[in-house]
């Protein structure tokens, strides 16, 4: 059985075109996996909490000494860890704002990435520990070109992904839309072809 994780960033719940090819692509993915299941995280209706001192401290002391309110600072970054370690499959609608991803988007990342949970340091360096799963980033910009040299939001979201260990990722290109009506269009048709889910 196939768990697919959804991540939502859009900060539009209508009219969002991330949002259209996420859920195009997950009807597609649930078409080709009978039985998967679906965790939809909606960053903009609940966006996560940015890291404050009382989480730094608490992630830095070890889990056998953090007390009852570390563990609670921690809580909701172990529950968002939990989605991904449990999901063979990620769709993470990555919208471009000003050159970049969405807030709630970093924050989510920043809550994701945590040594000894999800990497950890080696002798040899970095080491990523969600191995084994499949990653689609759907980039959506307005004139921003995707894969350029300005665009840090797809750039960056491959980066993380692979530092964490998923280095199977596929980016659904809807860029540029200002310039090029056909965007949409070419994303759905990328979505149309994909051969097969994780």
């Amino acid at each position: 059985m196939t768990h697919i994780l959804r991540i939502d960033a859009s900060a539009r719940s209508q009219g969002s075109t991330t949002r259209s090819l996420t859920d195009h692509l997950v009807e597609r993915l649930l078409g080709q996996s009978y039985g998967a299941k679906v965790v939809h995280r909606d960053l903009a209706a609940t966006p996560p909490a940015l890291l404050d001192e009382s989480w730094v401290f608490a992630n830095f002391t070890d889990d056998a000494e953090r007390s009852a309110e570390q563990k609670a600072a921690l809580a909701s970054s172990d529950a968002l860890i939990a989605e991904l370690e449990a999901a063979d499959t990620i769709v993470i609608g990555v919208p471009v704002y000003n050159f970049g991803i969405p807030a709630a988007l970093k924050a989510w990342v920043d809550l994701i990435a945590r040594a000894r949970r999800t990497f950890r340091y080696t002798e040899t360096g970095p080491e990523g520990l969600l191995t084994g799963k499949k990653a689609y980033l759907v980039v959506a910009s307005g004139g921003v070109p995707v894969g350029s040299d300005y665009d840090f939001a797809s750039r960056y979201m491959l980066q993380v992904l692979g530092f964490v260990g998923i280095t199977d990722v596929t980016v659904i290109d809807a860029g540029q839309q200002m310039m090029d009506e056909g965007a949409v269009n070419r994303a759905t048709a990328t979505i149309d072809d994909l051969k097969q889910a994780a």
